[in-house]
């Protein structure tokens, strides 16, 4: 279970896959499974408060677990986070081996929803449509809509509906990656979840996350989100062509980036316009080399 949301792995839902047992949603997607109903007797609380901040402003974040859920201690938050990602990181420790077999470089795409994702995507796919076999896992909670525009660039595609789950995790990826035809040496991108809080703690067995923030978005969100810009190799602004039409600071939203990641890669780019691509494609063939 996710500590930050509760999304669990009865929430997996692979296209094509509608008998898998671990599916809420087999055979029809937006039909949950039925499920027991849970009489609630009681609630029980600790001591945990809230830091109080300026202005009577509310902070969370502070306890041992960084979070908080009624009912449940700090110590229990710390307990079920830790076995949860000690299993999730066994899983990735295996994707990664085999990926490091076949010699695929691995990225794992994480943005807040309407940041360029797919487009960026799609318009690198088809620029290394003679130069590099790729392959791509998309995560959404619902459609197929992503994977079909993928697909239509000829590369070959899987698509992980999560339901109720924010993330993608590593039994998802273990469960996706078997499905695809890559060629040794390939790229496989995997496109998670628009989300900047829950993708950051789960490793999937990729070599780099690569953060895509859009100009359309407020340059402090590397501030307001640290843990996944923390977690990034690269950050992508996108968007850039919008600049003229917008209040965004660039060397703010930079400088916002390394105060939480000092080693973290930058590019503007625009995938729409074409600004910054071959250099984002240059940084691609380096990480295949490596």
């Amino acid at each position: 279970m996710c500590t930050t949301c509760g999304c669990q792995d009865g929430n997996l839902y692979i296209e094509g896959d509608e008998h898998n047992p671990h599916s809420a949603f087999r055979g029809a997607p937006f039909s949950p499974a039925a499920r027991p109903a849970l009489k609630i007797t009681g609630i029980k609380t600790d001591d945990f408060r809230p830091t109080q901040l300026a202005h009577g402003d509310l902070h969370y974040g502070h306890g041992e677990a960084g979070t908080h859920a009624p009912g449940m201690s700090q110590r229990r938050m710390v307990e079920v986070e830790i076995d949860v990602l000690e299993k999730n990181n066994q899983i990735a420790a295996r994707n990664r081996a085999r990926f490091a077999a076949s010699q695929h470089l691995v990225l794992n795409l994480v943005s807040s929803p309407g940041s360029g994702k797919t487009t960026l995507l799609t318009e690198t796919l088809i620029r290394l449509k003679t130069r590099v076999p790729c392959a791509v896992i998309e995560g959404d909670q619902q459609t197929v809509n992503d994977a079909a525009r993928i697909r239509a660039t000829g590369t070959p595609a899987i698509q992980v509906n999560t339901g109720k789950g924010c993330h993608l995790d590593a039994q998802m990826i273990a469960d996706a990656a078997p499905r695809l035809a890559l060629e040794n040496r390939g790229i496989l991108f995997i496109e998670n979840v628009g989300n900047l809080v829950c993708p950051a703690g789960f490793d999937l067995g990729e070599r780099h996350k690569v953060a895509v923030l859009s100009v359309t978005e407020g340059e402090d969100k590397p501030l307001k989100y640290p843990h996944m810009f923390a977690a990034a190799s690269l950050m992508l602004l996108n968007k850039v062509d919008l600049l003229p039409y917008l209040d965004f600071n660039v060397e703010q939203c930079i400088a916002y980036a390394r105060e939480v990641n000092p080693t973290i890669e930058i590019m503007l780019i625009s995938a729409t316009k074409g600004d910054g691509m071959e250099a984002w494609l240059d940084w691609l063939e380096t990480q295949r080399c490596v």
